[in-house]
């Protein structure tokens, strides 16, 4: 008998790439504020209570290295940096507005099951 394994799950898939690059709460959070208007590094650090300097920091650069964000460097005193979507950022907009509308829609679910979860644990 033949185990079927489905390619998403081999290290080298280009889905699993971006999953592993993209599809994480920084960037999903990211991606969001982007999509109102291009974003300098310090307002992101204002809107995204908990993220350290390092994770946005990692976070963008890996955002812009798979063409979803662009950086600007604005010639101002002192010099900053501006960060927007690009085009293929914008084509994320409705996959990640879908899973935020399901997660928006279903927490009081996400939640009693996990109050279920927990009283079931600590009664072992």
């Amino acid at each position: 008998m033949t185990c079927q394994v489905d390619a998403v799950f081999f290290a080298d898939c280009a889905a699993r790439s971006f999953f592993d690059q993209v599809a994480n709460k920084w960037s999903v959070m990211i991606l969001t504020v982007l999509i109102e208007k291009p974003t300098r590094f310090n307002e992101f650090r204002r809107r995204l209570e908990g993220i350290t300097h390092k994770a946005l920091t990692q976070a963008l650069r890996r955002l812009e290295r798979n063409g979803l964000i662009a950086r600007k460097v604005l010639a101002t005193s002192p010099v900053a940096v501006e960060y927007s979507i690009t085009e293929l950022g914008r084509t994320l907009q409705a996959p990640l507005g879908a899973a935020y509308s399901w997660a928006i829609n279903h927490l009081d679910d996400i939640q009693q099951a996990q109050v279920t979860y927990d009283s079931e644990k600590q009664g072992r």
